[in-house]
């Protein structure tokens, strides 16, 4: 190798994942997932979850994350097999745990490591006959995880190491109490991952009590990837739905996620658009599991171009070139639009994201804006004329659906006020939206456990797993 080449080798190795001597297995892996060089939380986290460092990270949705801890776990099972469970990883929604197992898979294809998701809506027998095979990593739901190890299916006396993903999220959908049961069930000496998009006080608390020592990675959590444009249009009730097919029409508008405040209306709002000939699927919570499966697999597959969607599933759909997020309903809570919105420009790749804001949601508008730090780009409203509006008009059962913002949790309470339209909403001179999108504005811990605790017996052979 000339001296060149050799130089330009060690710049590549300093850049890439070389720099933290994984597994050749891992490495290989890697190259075939298609990463090459770790994003920022990854080169900030893995090094000293490597050390085997208590972990604090904050940052948004669509940064890295499950690599930045799935790769040390994986290096740590190489150096140290034994028989499993040894790795905890809990989730708050199915969507987001498969998310994980899958992500672990990909990573994983070289090496001797069984990762299992469980949750419920699906048979717990069929669960329970993967967990006699004593898998390594187990990547769950609390309320799942907790009833298994109740029912002693599930042995987690040998975790060492326990993560927390999307801690937050996980406190807003009431699974707190959960996740002490199963901390109390843990082995107290363990490495303890937790991450989080948001601090309240709740993951504060909880963050005092759980972690030893952490080192914090925080990114700009805030505020979106800078990738993502986003803007919202000021607009009546009474225009959302031309307004909407608008959008959707717009040339670089390939598939979209749209978010709706109900499942009820998640679910109309797809048959309204499958009837007017669009490819639309619903994913809402009272889908069974396989139905909630068939409608991700059909969208990453592009067999369905438009996701109706809940805040269920605002955290758990991880669907590379996603053009478009569209907040038909804005989110319940601030910190749930950069969520909302992480939904595209994924993978390095841009994205867009426009919200549809009444006057009833100005007390979300100015929390959100506090939150970012910056005010949301207002897109001109287009103007819509009385046939589109009429085509695109709400159903009546779209009309009894809706109901005063404090009875939805908006933040601020603010009440239902009467007569939907603003300034903006169609007023003469509005300028009808270019291609695109109308109107857009241009101390390191020992771990010794797998050495001869309950539950350490040595690795497995590739042989041993049928």
């Amino acid at each position: 190798m000339t001296s060149a080449n050799a130089q330009e080798s060690t710049k590549s190795s300093a850049r890439g994942f070389d720099r933290f001597n994984l597994d050749s297995s891992l490495l290989r892996g890697l190259k075939e997932t298609g990463f090459s060089e770790p994003r920022p939380i990854q080169a900030d986290t893995i090094p000293a979850c490597l050390e085997g460092r208590d972990i604090m990270g904050l940052a948004q949705t669509g940064t890295g994350k499950t690599a930045a801890f799935a790769l040390p776990i994986l290096q740590r099972l190489i150096e140290e097999p034994g028989r499993g469970p040894l790795v905890l990883i809990l989730a708050p929604t199915r969507e987001l745990a498969t998310q994980i197992h899958d992500e672990i898979g990909r990573l994983a294809r070289y090496v001797d490591v069984e990762s299992l998701a469980i949750f419920g809506g699906t048979p717990i027998n069929q669960q329970v006959r993967r967990l006699s095979r004593s898998p390594e990593i187990i990547v769950g739901c609390p309320g799942r995880v907790l009833d298994l190890i109740r029912q002693r299916k599930l042995d987690v006396s040998g975790v060492d190491t326990l993560v927390l993903d999307e801690a937050d999220h996980m406190f807003d959908m009431g699974f707190l109490p959960d996740i002490k049961k199963i901390l109390a069930e843990l082995p107290s000496d363990r490495q303890n991952l937790l991450f989080s998009a948001t601090m309240p006080k709740t993951i504060r608390s909880l963050a005092d009590k759980i972690l030893n020592d952490a080192h914090v990675v925080e990114l700009a959590h805030a505020a979106p990837a800078g990738r993502i444009e986003h803007g919202l249009y000021e607009t009546p009730q009474s225009r959302k739905s031309a307004l909407l097919e608008r959008v959707l029409a717009s040339e670089d508008c390939k598939s979209a996620i749209v978010f709706t405040r109900t499942k009820h209306r998640a679910k109309r709002m797809a048959l309204q658009l499958a009837k007017r000939g669009r490819n639309a699927i619903a994913l809402q919570g009272n889908m069974s599991q396989p139905q909630r499966d068939k409608a991700m697999s059909g969208f990453r597959g592009g067999r369905y171009d438009i996701l109706v969607a809940t805040d269920i599933a605002a955290r758990g759909i991880d669907v590379a070139g996603v053009d478009y997020v569209i907040n038909f309903d804005p989110p319940s809570t601030p910190e749930t639009y950069t969520h909302r919105i992480g939904r595209t420009g994924r993978s390095e790749e841009s994205g867009k994201a426009v919200t549809f804001v009444t006057t009833e949601d100005r007390d979300w508008l100015r929390q959100t804006e506090r939150m970012l730090g910056s005010k949301i780009p207002r897109y001109a409203m287009p103007l819509i004329d009385a046939a589109e509006i009429a085509s695109a008009k709400d159903s009546e059962a779209d009309r009894r659906d809706r109901q005063p913002r404090g009875s939805h949790g908006r933040g601020g309470g603010g009440r239902s006020r009467p007569n939907g339209g603003n300034k903006s909403g169609g007023r003469p001179g509005a300028k009808t939206a270019p291609k695109g999108a109308a109107g857009r504005p241009t101390g390191s811990r020992s771990r010794n456990r797998r050495g001869g605790s309950a539950g350490s017996s040595g690795g497995r052979s590739p042989s041993s797993r049928p």
